[in-house]
């Protein structure tokens, strides 16, 4: 135990977090970082002079507080959602995480479960410590996928509060199929459970691969959370959303600080939103470097995950951290998730891909 440790030992923590270390990804200094599933790419120039536009008029009012409703941006997120929804559907906050814990104080808390599937997020079970909520890690098959027969039959097992559905799947890459979300969603009925499918990597999804958000009509429990920190370049500026029934967004407004998202922040979204078009092309030109990646891991004699994502899961390693490493001191991190066998790697640029690919096939041929 070193000294910051012991001294953090000393204060009054609640039991439940103590022994708990905080969420975050290695942040290192290399020139390629594809680890943390960013949007590689810099905002176009039209977007980022947009953005500064906005916010320059934003700041002309800085001195009094932003609009506690965020009306704009809700009206907006629902236009871009389509689905006929309705501001009234929408709530935000700073980051989809901040969505995620704004969803377990107000369903969550002391007495109550949080259920989901790992490996999954990692940052689930830290959400749930710090709402005092207990988490219950569910299982997945030896591929790390999900059926509905599985699914429900845990939810009808452990009787959870919440359930957290990731999909695309955070380490995976791979989306649930809607039959596992309805599943779930009925099992859950039996205890009047919360349903939140974290949509983080939507975007991204393969052709046919269907949201969520289909399934809302008719399902108050259910919540589908979004960001705009992935496909939308906006990492840096903290913005996530959630699409809902209204009552949903009244319970999330019992919890939520007062004039939490600032008039920055929203300033920010709105700009980005009325560029969407710019910003979504770059989803395509990622989602090209993500099938590249996809295609030249199976000819490596690798073992990828299919991937609805902005980054792919791939097995098939003897030494998973030595290939960490190996990339590393070429300049290039990727994620090591500690699952045995298993690396993942964030498809970034062209440029950043092909260094990425090269390097790897080095150190796979070293390895001979």
């Amino acid at each position: 135990m070193n000294d910051r440790s012991e001294l953090l030992s000393q204060l009054p923590l609640r039991e439940n977090l103590r022994g708990l270390s905080p969420y975050g990804a290695p942040q290192i200094d290399v020139p390629i970082q594809l680890n943390v599933n960013e949007n590689t790419h810099p905002l176009p120039a039209t977007v980022v002079d947009a953005i500064a536009q906005e916010v320059a008029k934003a700041a002309a009012s800085l001195n009094r507080y932003p609009d506690r409703e965020f009306s704009e941006l809700r009206e907006m997120l629902a236009d871009y959602l389509g689905h006929s929804l309705s501001r009234e559907n929408i709530w935000a906050a700073n980051g989809s995480n901040e969505i995620l814990q704004q969803i377990l104080q107000a369903f969550g808390g002391p007495g109550r479960s949080l259920l989901s599937f790992v490996p999954t997020y990692s940052m689930y079970p830290l959400l749930a410590s710090g709402t005092d909520t207990e988490f219950i890690a569910g299982t997945r098959a030896e591929d790390f996928t999900l059926s509905a027969e599985s699914a429900a039959a845990q939810v009808r097992e452990h009787r959870p509060n919440v359930v957290f559905l990731c999909s695309p799947n955070n380490p995976t890459g791979t989306a649930l199929g809607l039959d596992v979300i309805e599943a779930v969603y009925e099992a859950a009925s039996e205890t009047n459970a919360m349903v939140i499918v974290d949509e983080a990597y939507a975007e991204f999804s393969l052709a046919g691969t269907r949201s969520a958000l289909t399934l809302l009509d008719g399902r108050q429990r259910l919540i589908v959370s979004r960001t705009m920190s992935k496909a939308f370049g906006l990492a840096g500026a903290r913005v996530g959303y959630l699409a809902a029934a209204p009552e949903v967004t009244d319970a999330i407004r019992l919890v939520r600080l007062p004039y939490h998202l600032s008039a920055v922040t929203q300033a920010t979204a709105i700009a980005a939103l009325k560029n969407i078009e710019l910003l979504l092309a770059q989803v395509e030109e990622i989602k090209t470097q993500r099938d590249r990646i996809v295609s030249t891991l199976i000819e490596l004699g690798l073992k990828p995950s299919v991937s609805d994502s902005n980054f792919v899961f791939f097995g098939g390693l003897e030494d998973p951290h030595a290939i960490w490493q190996g990339l590393l001191d070429a300049g290039i991190i990727v994620r090591d998730n500690g699952i045995k066998g298993t690396l993942r790697v964030t498809a970034g640029t062209e440029s950043e891909t092909t260094a990425f690919l090269e390097h790897l096939a080095l150190l796979l041929g070293a390895q001979k």
